[in-house]
């Protein structure tokens, strides 16, 4: 049976825990990118459909203007038929009857106006509104552009420094017995990309608890993987194992 040299062993597990420090800080990293684009994307999309929305009141507006202007001729018609009747009456009655109706068509023609004059103070201003807002939009779509590039831009380096770091990690695999490997693997895929950790301060690193004198001395004793009794991390001595 090959013996194998353990503190050669972790000397190549503190390599690969190196590498894969950084990959799992790049892999998380690239997870968080979609998701502030994502966040970028819907403010965006908030913005445009505030200018949706006055750009629908503007709308509303303009039919309601047309409406009271229709209403507007209506009336204003009616008054003039009325007064085309007026000298056609025979009594003082009719004719007052008459004279009411057309001030009173006059008056709905004067509230109407009113009311159309309203509608135009609230298109202006909407009108304002909107200009503003496709002004503000078009700076906030600019916005948004660069900062997808920068991400994208972002996402894209990352991917070439693990395609480094996946061909550096492939070197030095081969340098480590199998058992001891998948023990690695194991711990570094339940405790957040860190498996092996240096003892300082009589304290692992890993998780910060009290690592006794016997288990010190059974590190430095290159007999077997010593792991923390807390966290489980593989333990090494720093000037023991570099």
């Amino acid at each position: 049976m090959q013996t194998v040299n353990l503190k050669l062993q972790l000397t190549s597990l503190i390599r690969l825990q190196r590498i894969d420090s950084e990959i799992y800080i790049l892999k998380d990293e690239k997870d968080t990118k979609p998701k502030e684009v994502e966040v970028l994307r819907l403010s965006f999309e908030a913005k445009k459909q505030h200018l949706a929305e006055l750009e629908k009141k503007s709308l509303d507006l303009q039919k309601q203007k047309k409406e009271r202007e229709l209403d507007l001729a209506s009336k204003e018609e009616n008054a003039k038929k009325l007064q085309s009747q007026l000298y056609q009456l025979k009594t003082n009655k009719e004719y007052q009857a008459m004279l009411k109706q057309i001030q009173d068509a006059k008056a709905d023609a004067s509230v109407i106006e009113d009311k159309i004059l309203e509608v135009f103070e609230q298109m202006d201003k909407i009108k304002a509104e909107v200009e503003e807002e496709k002004k503000r939009l078009q700076q906030e779509e600019q916005v948004f552009n660069q900062e997808k590039k920068k991400v994208d831009g972002r996402i894209k380096e990352i991917d070439e420094r693990l395609v480094q770091l996946e061909s550096q990690r492939k070197q030095i695999i081969p340098e480590i017995d199998q058992k001891i490997f998948t023990q690695y693997e194991r711990i570094l895929a339940s405790r957040d990309g860190l498996a092996i950790v240096i003892v300082k301060d009589d304290s692992c690193q890993g998780c910060n608890m009290y690592v006794p004198p016997q288990v010190i001395n059974l590190i430095k004793m290159y007999e077997r993987i010593v792991p923390c009794e807390v966290c489980n991390r593989i333990l090494y001595i720093e000037d023991e194992a570099v």
